[in-house]
């Protein structure tokens, strides 16, 4: 990244984060709320507000990940999860016109993966999957070092992968609690820990639809490491030993014999990500 500064900006589900990056260091941190409203101006005036938290007049450029497919090219996004007004918005151009520089646009999940690559436990590993697992559940690729440049932002997207009645997203991240169980994992795990049986129940059923949804992600892309990041995945300590009794039914024990799955839950490395985005795009 050398010594030129830039903004990374994270956009969530419920959250938007920003940071200010130099030299690889997270200079200045911001997060906020989303708006309950979340029209298509209300979302990027808490953009704006995030990307001017963070702001000095050293910022060359902007990098910003979101939960939607993307034209890299003109930075226009589509059908952004959870955003329902979102269907087609310029980001790129809206905030090149009121900040001024360079921004560019890439998933969310990506920038996940990018800043495991470059700030975090994805740093030894030339082939792995970044799976993020908050409200939903989604992954980046790396590849030879680099993160898969495909067409639209959409690979990784395993969450959308068809799976029972619905798909992965439904049994694999938050969605789950809230849709079967009507609760969050937060307090599930919570409970897990207290030894409640019923969450237990909860805990260990989602356990095996992630240990299959990891089976599947070996199958398409069979990296060196699955990295784990986001805010369900805090709950690890609870779910991950059933989650690895489903995993290792793999019908090739030689294929995930060194495969490591790594848990980081930082959310600043998703900021970091971000940054590292702009940072190679102006390269």
């Amino acid at each position: 990244m050398g010594n030129k500064v830039y903004i990374g900006v994270d956009l969530g589900a419920t959250n938007v984060r920003s940071g200010r990056v130099a030299s690889g260091q997270l200079i200045q941190h911001y997060n906020q709320a989303l708006p309950k409203n979340k029209q298509i101006e209300n979302v990027i005036n808490a953009i704006t507000t995030a990307i001017e938290a963070v702001w000095d007049k050293t910022v060359v450029a902007i990098g910003i990940g979101v939960p939607s497919v993307v034209d890299r090219k003109t930075g226009v996004v589509y059908h952004v999860q959870n955003i329902p007004d979102w269907e087609e918005i310029a980001l790129k151009q809206i905030l090149e016109d009121k900040h001024g520089i360079p921004v560019f646009v890439n998933n969310d999940a990506n920038c996940f993966a990018l800043g495991e690559k470059h700030f975090g436990v994805g740093k030894p590993f030339d082939h792995f999957v970044g799976l993020a697992i908050g409200t939903g559940v989604a992954g980046g690729i790396i590849q030879n070092g680099k993160l898969l440049k495909d067409v639209n932002c959409g690979s990784g997207e395993f969450g959308e992968m068809c799976y029972l009645d619905s798909k992965f997203e439904n049994y694999c991240s938050g969605l789950f609690f809230h849709l079967q169980h009507q609760t969050n994992a937060k307090t599930v795990f919570e409970q897990s820990r207290l030894g409640n049986q019923d969450a237990l129940a909860i805990s260990n059923a989602f356990a095996v639809h992630l240990g299959k949804l990891l089976k599947t992600i070996v199958c398409a892309i069979d990296p060196e490491a699955i990295v784990i990041g986001g805010s369900v995945a805090k709950g690890h300590d609870v779910f991950h030993a059933p989650m690895m009794q489903e995993f290792c039914l793999f019908p090739y024990p030689k294929s995930i014999e060194k495969l490591q799955i790594i848990y980081n839950t930082k959310s600043e490395n998703q900021v970091l990500g971000a940054a590292y985005l702009a940072a190679d795009a102006e390269v």
